[in-house]
């Protein structure tokens, strides 16, 4: 297709209103068959870019997390089991979870059906939403959303689960209960257009919070050694992490309008108001509480306000944003820190980081706040019109909309949350029967030289197996022949 020159009108700044000029497309801008007319070539730098973000967040940023909030002997698995989890999670999903998650399929409340996304028709064609992005943008962003899911329920099991479990683990897992989660609310499912969730705050963070407290049950505790004494060993690598984990949530949470917006550029504020006001109100409980300035508190109110923002991120004004880190910053805070050491319930589950605290009850926390502050103006803007009820305190003079939204946020956690623990627990049955979930206790004293045969650190004392000292195997028929000693 040769390149057309084609005209649009735009109001001139030195016209009146009534009058306009026309104007010619620059060159670059003119559409050609490498950049079709429905394409925003704007929008696809965006949108790759923020995916980048997203990814970033996974691979170094979560590898670095995990292999340095661990024990030393558990370092290189618990990074290793991150890095195998994004690769794995990639071909899963182009060859049959994308769909599974966003495709049709006729009358399936749950789930689309299992095809592969991997054909140049599909995606180097138009997304099915409402964008000007092709499909190969979509398949890899929302990529980047499953594989982040599955590596942040990890953190549940680091330090004890067999690495052979977690091979099987992934693909199931991301098979039966991410793609039913993601297609209920952000596809063809039954909670289409009910349940707000601008980014994940219950497709993500419930479902990775929820699923990993459940299989953290199944592969059971860690060493007893590791489970009462587990400092980590690196913090400022855990800053690190942290770092892109909070930086990569600008591509989280400005990536999924698919534009450069306006929504865009209101949820990449709202997502560090939050974080900041978060983990300020976290660091100051641990002061006020324990008389010291926490660097892994720190980071863990960090999460818990990215987390609790992620739901309501581009739907809420600044002011409800502060007011959610507020909240990310002390419910969770609370919960971990001192409900969680009262109730026999969570003691009896080794959650290693905590996940179920700073995703699970973060995330419906957000949830339940982004259907209290949505905006109808930014609903509008996000989705068009009427698709959802206003928030509850934004519903003015009709206050039943805002009631029937905020039910819809109970009735989505609910499912979500339960879906999750029924699924995983099966998942977890059935590779039990095929595979130990959990390394023999041996291992588990042992660390990663038993399983990987590698350590993050030559350092002696610490979770390394000693070689047996190589001794002279004289034959038999030479031992007979030498004399005996008197």
């Amino acid at each position: 297709m040769s390149k057309i020159s084609k005209k649009r009108k735009f109001p001139s700044l030195f016209m009146s209103f009534e009058g306009y000029q026309s104007w010619s497309l620059p060159s670059g801008l003119v559409p050609d068959e490498a950049s079709p007319e429905w394409l925003s070539k704007g929008d696809n730098a965006w949108e790759l870019t923020a995916t980048s973000f997203v990814g970033l967040q996974s691979v170094p940023g979560l590898v670095m997390l995990y292999g340095s909030m661990v024990k030393k002997k558990w370092a290189v698995n618990s990074a290793f089991m991150a890095l195998y989890a994004f690769a794995a999670a990639l071909l899963c999903w182009v060859l049959w979870a994308h769909q599974m998650s966003f495709g049709y399929y006729k009358n399936s409340p749950l789930v689309g059906k299992p095809v592969n996304s991997l054909s140049n028709v599909f995606l180097l064609g138009p997304t099915h939403v409402h964008s000007m992005l092709p499909n190969a943008d979509y398949v890899f962003y929302q990529f980047a959303f499953a594989a982040i899911t599955v590596i942040l329920l990890a953190g549940s099991l680091l330090g004890r689960m067999n690495f052979y479990a977690w091979m099987i683990f992934v693909p199931l897992w991301l098979t039966f209960s991410y793609s039913v989660g993601a297609f209920t609310i952000w596809g063809y499912g039954f909670l289409q257009h009910k349940i707000i969730d601008y980014a994940g705050g219950y497709v993500i963070h419930l479902s990775s919070g929820v699923a990993g407290f459940t299989a953290a049950y199944w592969v059971g505790p860690r060493h007893s050694h590791d489970r009462q004494h587990f400092p980590p060993n690196n913090i400022i690598q855990i800053l690190g992490g942290a770092g892109f984990l909070w930086l990569g949530w600008t591509g989280f949470n400005g990536g999924s309008p698919l534009s450069a917006g306006l929504v865009t550029s209101l949820a990449v504020i709202n997502t560090h108001i939050c974080t900041a006001t978060s983990l300020l109100v976290w660091l100051a409980l641990d002061m006020v509480v324990y008389k010291k300035s926490s660097v892994i508190g720190a980071v863990q109110g960090m999460i818990t306000g990215l987390v609790c923002i992620t739901p309501g991120a581009g739907l809420v004004d600044p002011w409800a944003a502060a007011l959610m880190g507020v909240m990310s910053g002390s419910i969770p805070w609370y919960t971990m820190m001192i409900l969680h050491r009262k109730s026999a319930f969570f003691q009896s589950v080794d959650d290693t980081l905590g996940v179920f605290h700073t995703h699970a009850v973060a995330g419906v926390l957000g949830g339940l706040l982004s259907g209290l502050f949505a905006k109808p103006k930014l609903l509008n803007l996000m989705y068009g019109n009427d698709v959802y009820g206003p928030g509850l305190l934004h519903s003015g003079g009709h206050i039943h909309p805002g009631l029937k939204q905020m039910a819809y946020q109970f009735v989505g956690a609910i499912f979500i949350a339960a879906w999750n623990a029924v699924v995983t627990s099966i998942i977890c049955l059935v590779i039990s029967r095929i595979v130990n979930l959990r390394m023999d206790e041996e291992d588990l004293e042992v660390g990663d030289d038993a399983v990987h045969g590698e350590e993050a650190y030559a350092l002696w004392g610490d979770g390394e197996r000693m070689p047996k000292p190589r001794r002279l195997c004289i034959p038999l028929i030479c031992r007979r022949l030498m004399p005996t000693p008197v």
